[in-house]
């Protein structure tokens, strides 16, 4: 586990931070974690030439950047990737005007700035010299000031340790490692995105606030995109999960919500987590030196973060003790045999009448990710009795428990997957650098 600064303490970014200080500063302490591993996991029974870096979320996020550094300069620090749910956007400029604002904010909740002409240098080094509880206070402060699902403190290109976007340099496959096992959940929209939207002119509100630096042709190509102008079904229509490669998809059905409300979870979805994580399988695939497998955690609620039981669970029983088994199975194979693919009964979690796709030798078949034939691991469950669960009063679902739930995974085309997510993707790309991501 890495332990690194976060909110301000990390990831602050001004033209004077930049001059003064370090941006980034939280991804260089990761940095130096991965390096102090190199130097010394030997001590303990460790292999420097077999290190893993993994994350869910910020930590994914992160673990694409640890690959991205210096322009995807080969340190060797790490072999494999996992990253599960990538968030990589809101990657500003370093003295951008999103992080040059929040910059203020801070300085101004600290004490050190109060408008007017104050030298760069003089607000640093008043900021350098408060004291600790002043600067918590701060940081907090911005940091619950923003919109929903947006957050004050993130990492930035700074032209050194990020030299570009994930959506240009992860295009043009600089990345250091040699494998990458990339993962996104069914519903990555949830609890992230606003859960309010219910009318037309909600809606347009919530693309306008989420993507502030869009020009009028970028809304009217992602209206386009996710067929606005086709809203059926509405907001409360029946909620049941989509299956991804036929009938209804992700645009406006889905456990969590239909109509308008859906499409602003797939437009969060698909733009911060599960697009950047198309990205990062392609920018491994297709080389002689590099490989990637992509996968879609499905197993409801599948929201934003369900996967964590999944894989981390010692005991659980939810979402399943076969689906955990053979989870765990997929990134433990990843780490220790340098591929996801698991054995038919381990896929099959011990319940026999599980359905899996067949390979040979007794393993399941997952081929590589290859951009020109793009395949995911769809990983879900099937059978038991339906429970209804209600989180919040925003937040509510049908989920599957109790006997007769076997695990049901599929390998599925990634660039027709839920209505065409592919293009979709590359709508997203074609915006990075005004998302930014």
């Amino acid at each position: 586990m890495i332990q690194y600064r976060l909110g301000a303490f990390g990831f602050l970014s001004s033209e004077g931070v930049h001059k003064h200080g370090k941006t980034n500063a939280g991804l260089l302490d990761m940095r130096f974690a991965l390096e102090w591993v190199q130097e010394h996991i030997g001590k303990f029974g460790g292999d420097s030439s077999r290190v893993t870096i993994a994350g869910e979320s910020s930590g994914a996020g992160s673990a694409v950047l640890q690959s991205m550094a210096y322009g995807g300069r080969e340190d060797h620090l790490f072999n494999n990737v996992i990253a599960a749910s990538p968030y990589t956007t809101g990657l500003y400029q370093y003295d951008g005007e999103v992080p040059t604002n929040h910059y203020q904010h801070f300085a101004t909740r600290a004490g050190c700035y109060h408008g007017g002409k104050i030298s760069e240098a003089a607000v640093f080094d008043c900021l350098v010299n408060a004291d600790t509880d002043t600067l918590q206070y701060a940081s907090a402060n911005v940091s619950i000031s923003g919109a929903w699902g947006t957050w004050a403190f993130q990492p930035v290109v700074d032209g050194d340790f990020i030299r570009e976007l994930p959506s240009k340099q992860l295009l043009k496959k600089k990345v250091s490692g040699k494998r990458v096992l990339s993962g996104n959940n069914a519903n990555e929209g949830v609890p992230l995105s606003s859960p309010f939207v219910n009318t037309t002119a909600g809606f347009l509100s919530y693309v306008r606030s989420t993507f502030p630096l869009f020009s009028r042709g970028d809304y009217s190509r992602l209206l386009d995109t996710y067929g606005f102008r086709d809203s059926s079904p509405q907001n409360n229509a029946s909620r049941y999960d989509t299956l991804g490669d036929r009938g209804p998809t992700a645009l406006n059905q889905s456990e969590m919500a239909t109509g308008l409300q859906q499409t602003v979870f797939d437009i969060y979805a698909e733009s911060v987590f599960d697009c950047p994580s198309y990205w990062l399988a392609d920018a491994f695939a297709g080389g002689h030196t590099k490989e990637s497998w992509k996968y879609q955690y499905s197993v409801t609620p599948a929201y934003h973060g369900a996967d964590l039981t999944a894989y981390f669970s010692i005991g659980a029983t939810t979402p399943t003790r076969s689906l955990i088994h053979a989870f765990q199975k997929i990134w433990g194979n990843f780490i220790i045999n340098d591929t996801p693919v698991i054995s038919i009964v381990d896929a099959k979690g011990g319940a026999d009448n599980s359905t899996v796709p067949e390979g040979v030798n007794g393993d399941i078949s997952w081929p590589r990710w290859n951009r020109s034939s793009p395949l995911l691991m769809n990983l879900n469950t099937t059978g038991g009795t339906m429970i209804y669960d209600k989180v919040t009063d925003h937040l509510s679902y049908w989920l599957q428990e109790g006997p007769g739930v076997t695990n049901d995974f599929s390998l599925a085309d990634a660039s027709k997957w839920e209505g065409g997510r592919g293009k979709r993707c590359e709508f997203w790309r074609s915006v990075g650098h005004r998302v930014p991501a």
